[in-house]
C-alpha cells in the first residue's frame, strides 16, 4: 500500500422496508403518468376560459417533480399522506380530462396496495428479525 493512502471502506446503505421501497416506485412511474397529463389538459385545451391552456402543462410538471421528490421521503409517515394527498389531486383531474379518473383508480389502488401490504411485510420481517436474534440465529 502506499505511503499516507488511506483506505476507506464504503459507506454501509440504510436498508429500506418494503412500504418505502414500494411506493418510490409508484410515485416515480405516477410523474410521468402526471405529466403527460398535463401535456393532455393542454393539447385538448380542457382548462376553463379564461385560463390559458399551458397551465396545463405547468400543473403537470409541477405534480411530477412532487411525486419525484416525494418518492425520496417516503420513509415519513407524513410523505406517505402527501402521497396520498397527490393521488387525490389527479383524481379532481378528472373533472377535465375525464380519462385521469382511470389512471387515477389504478395509480390510487397501487398506493393504498403497496401501503397496507408494504407496512404487512415490513412488520412480518421484523418479526422474523427480532426472532432471529432471539433463537441466536
Amino acid at each position: 500500500m502506499e505511503v499516507g493512502v488511506r483506505r476507506v471502506s464504503p459507506r454501509v446503505r440504510r436498508q429500506r422496508g418494503a412500504r418505502e421501497s414500494l411506493l418510490s416506485v409508484i410515485l416515480g412511474f405516477e410523474s410521468i403518468v402526471a405529466f403527460l397529463a398535463g401535456l393532455s389538459v393542454y393539447g385538448l385545451k380542457a382548462l376553463p376560459a379564461g385560463i390559458e391552456p399551458w397551465w396545463g402543462i405547468v400543473g403537470g410538471a409541477v405534480l411530477g417533480v412532487l411525486m419525484i421528490a416525494l418518492a425520496g421521503f417516503t420513509r415519513h409517515t407524513w410523505a406517505v399522506v402527501a402521497g396520498g394527498a397527490l393521488q387525490v389531486v389527479i383524481a379532481l383531474g378528472a373533472f377535465f380530462v375525464p380519462a385521469l379518473l382511470i389512471a387515477a383508480a389504478v395509480f390510487g389502488g397501487l398506493y393504498v396496495y403497496a401501503t397496507i401490504k408494504g407496512g404487512a411485510l415490513d412488520q412480518r420481517n421484523a418479526s422474523l428479525a427480532a426472532d432471529a436474534d432471539q433463537n441466536g440465529d
